[in-house]
């Protein structure tokens, strides 16, 4: 089976336990996600989080998905990065195919350094079709 959000947790335990300091922060209500969205949001913070490790070590991180009405905001954020960065042979292609996620689902990435340093990575994906008013929702019944 594809992985959803479900399994964040592990993930985040993972990335853990090979190094990094990960905070994860979830806002609004979770409710069941297209599966496109869903895996799309999952495999966005497994790339970003690969590449903190990869190209980042010894940063912090923090994770966070804010659930709206009609889409999902995915944020993987990460500080500079304390010891000396290995040289990588990766040609960005990461980058690429999370692009190529949220832009098949309709939604936006924008992927870059933040100033001061450190790397964001930040991406909407949309559950309802393009001009659907959006809302964050913090009650169990789904409504703002």
């Amino acid at each position: 089976p594809q992985p959803t959000l479900d399994r964040l947790d592990a993930l985040v335990e993972n990335t853990r336990a090979a190094g990094l300091a990960v905070e994860v922060d979830v806002r609004g209500v979770r409710r069941p996600l297209p599966s496109g969205v869903d895996l799309s949001a999952y495999r966005i913070v497994q790339e970003a989080l690969s590449n903190v490790l990869r190209h980042a070590p010894g940063s912090t991180v923090s994770v966070a998905l804010v659930h709206y009405l009609h889409g999902v905001d995915v944020r993987v954020v990460n500080s500079r990065p304390t010891r000396s960065v290995p040289s990588s042979p990766g040609a960005g292609h990461g980058l690429l195919g999370m692009r190529e996620r949220a832009a098949m689902l309709g939604g936006t990435l924008r992927a870059g350094p933040r100033p001061g340093g450190g790397y964001e990575v930040a991406a909407y994906l949309p559950t309802a079709p393009p001009g659907a008013p959006d809302q964050v929702t913090d009650s169990k019944d789904g409504t703002a």
